[in-house]
């Protein structure tokens, strides 16, 4: 399946009282879908998946499946494959697509995370994104592993956050069949121009449009114009990441009135009154 090239990593909203919003969250990806997203990735990282139960989790699938015509894709893993396994099982049932994490804070051989990744991509028959993101696991995903994991027919592609264009260049050469997201907004165009497809985004709550038109003017052949866009959207790339993502984009997706209630689950807190004032001086740069 072709997700597309913008794919958001999608916020989760709550209730005041801590509780999910699903009607809020259905809205929030209708709006997405109309401003630039190709696909939504649900109870990732942005979405603060290491705080939402199993059950929330597939509510959030079915609920937004529901609401958009375009892929789903389920956050599907942790950083125990027989509990990844199950869990990926019935997301299947509903998503379309499965975002497969780096097992985290276990620190796994590359033998490890071949079998961790093999184990479950064998167990579903939809496609599965691997998704290397070091400075959250402490593991980094090899090119050499990857490849070896790209034999498996439903792995789809990679969401490589790791910040090494050499090792997304490197990637792409030997799995050219595997989708090459960037995980990273600020090197969606750099990892496009080395063959990449596209992002797994935050930025494009705000600017998924405009993420768009660079993507096409780069297709176009006018890379001038492309990378003009990138540099202008550069002071939002960074500024979502002032702090923990996804702090920065939620407290901005309510400051525009897109979620109803700006609540955390903790231990994520609001950004700070000074953090506050970066984030709102965005708002002029995403118009």
């Amino acid at each position: 399946m072709d997700f597309g090239r913008i794919l958001t990593a999608m916020i989760t909203p709550f209730n005041e009282d801590g509780s999910v919003d699903y009607a809020g969250a259905k809205k929030l990806a209708q709006y997405l879908v109309t401003n630039g997203s190709d696909a939504l990735v649900v109870s990732g990282t942005t979405g603060e998946s290491p705080t939402l139960t199993k059950d929330e989790k597939m509510q959030l699938f079915s609920n937004i499946k529901e609401a958009v015509n375009v892929p789903v894709i389920a956050g599907a893993s942790s950083n125990d494959t027989a509990s990844s396994i199950e869990f990926a099982k019935e997301a299947a049932k509903i998503a379309d697509g499965l975002l497969l994490v780096v097992p985290y804070y276990n620190k796994p051989s590359q033998e490890g995370l071949y079998l961790h990744f093999k184990a479950i991509a064998e167990a579903v028959d939809k496609p599965c994104l691997l998704y290397n993101v070091p400075g959250r696991t402490g593991r980094n995903l090899e090119a050499e592993t990857v490849a070896r994991l790209a034999e498996i027919p439903n792995i789809a592609g990679v969401k490589e956050a790791g910040g090494d264009l050499g090792q997304a260049a490197k990637i792409k050469s030997l799995c050219p069949r595997l989708r090459l997201y960037s995980g990273d907004d600020a090197l969606t165009l750099p990892m496009y121009a080395i063959g990449g497809d596209g992002v797994i985004s935050v930025a494009s709550h705000l600017v998924g449009n405009r993420m768009q038109r660079m993507l096409n003017s780069f297709e176009s052949g006018n890379v001038e114009r492309a990378a003009k866009i990138h540099r202008e959207l550069l002071p939002i790339f960074n500024g979502l990441f002032i702090t923990s993502n996804p702090i920065p984009v939620k407290y901005l997706m309510h400051h525009l009135g897109l979620i109803d209630n700006l609540v955390y689950r903790l231990p994520l807190t609001p950004p700070t009154q000074k953090e506050r004032e970066i984030l709102e001086g965005l708002v002029n740069e995403a118009e």
